[in-house]
């Protein structure tokens, strides 16, 4: 259900649209903005920006304040830049049926796996929404996406160059990269151990790395019968992996050591790992055929938005905005 909420709350933010507050709401709720001569209520702004003020965790609370203020001054921007929107759909004239909406209400119950609507009208209660304000959400949502397929998407274009720029450019970030065979040797310290047990397994560990380090022994065999880790029956073997995969410590040394090397006795939640790295090898970047369609979804993705922001400047250079937040 919580994964269900959260998606109706995405589909909500992504729709960009702050529900409706009552009319009795209005007359005591204080003006944001006033964009040519639409008021931008400050309700409006709080919601918008809720649910990331929520989740705002700085312990000091100036720094808070601070983040809350620039939170709201962004959702303040998007909303204007709704207005705006809104007032130039109006004038082209540009409409959504209701069975387009339908048909995005319905997606969105499939995405989240409901079949029953009355379920569905739960979820959205339990986001703050009634089916009415939702469905108006979804409404304007389908407007601004034509009115923007009409003013932006006529200049967004992907070429092969583009491409195949981007395409070499990760490749080379990618070849650089290079994934490490290891194996380890655990001992392991309990969550809640005092510092002397640290210390005295710290001390199991480093006479097990120097055991390790003999001419002649064999790492796996030396893993089966010291290791305490699960990975021992195997022979503390890790497998292949890349960077970003392992903890921070363990894969700073792992991918500093030489092929053969074992390691110094290395901390983490678990307790002392001694490491050996048994070879590396560069990873082989994705052919272009198979990134090509992510590419592409990410270079569309980033030009609407660069002329999105581009256009939404224009209509504010036109209109007459007074910011009262």
């Amino acid at each position: 259900m919580h994964g269900m909420k959260k998606l109706v709350a995405f589909v909500a933010a992504a729709a960009l649209l702050g529900g409706a507050t009552s009319a009795r709401a209005e007359l005591v709720d204080k003006v944001a903005a006033v964009v040519n001569r639409d008021v931008i209520a400050l309700s409006e702004v709080q919601q918008r920006a809720a649910p990331e003020v929520s989740r705002l965790n700085d312990p000091d609370p100036r720094k808070r304040a601070e983040q809350r203020a620039q939170l709201m001054k962004t959702a303040l921007d998007t909303l204007i830049g709704e207005k705006l929107m809104e007032a130039e759909i109006t004038e082209m004239g540009i409409s959504a049926t209701e069975g387009e909406v339908d048909e995005l209400v319905n997606d969105v119950r499939k995405q989240n796996n409901i079949t029953d609507p009355a379920q569905f009208e739960q979820v959205l209660v339990a986001e703050g929404l009634t089916m009415t304000t939702y469905r108006d959400m979804l409404r304007k949502r389908i407007l601004r996406d034509r009115l923007l397929r009409m003013k932006v998407g006529p200049k967004v274009k992907v070429t092969e160059e583009d491409l195949k720029a981007a395409y070499n450019q990760y490749a080379r970030a990618e070849s650089e990269d290079m994934e490490v065979h290891a194996r380890h040797i655990l001992v392991a310290v309990d969550p809640k151990a005092t510092e002397e047990q640290v210390a005295a397994a710290r001390k199991k560990a480093e006479g097990i790395a120097q055991e390790a380090r003999r001419e002649g022994m064999d790492f796996s065999a030396l893993a089966r019968a010291r290791s305490e880790g699960p990975s021992a029956a195997d022979g503390g073997d890790l497998g292949w992996f890349k960077r970003g995969v392992m903890v921070q410590a363990f894969e700073k040394v792992a991918f500093n050591l030489k092929d053969g090397d074992v390691s110094e006795p290395v901390r983490t939640n678990f307790g002392w790992h001694i490491l050996k790295v048994e070879e590396r090898r560069s990873v082989a970047a994705t052919t272009y055929e198979e990134m090509r369609p992510k590419l592409e979804g990410k270079l569309l993705q980033e030009k609407t938005d660069k002329f999105l922001d581009q256009y939404v400047t224009e209509l504010k250079q036109k209109a007459s905005i007074d910011v009262k937040m």
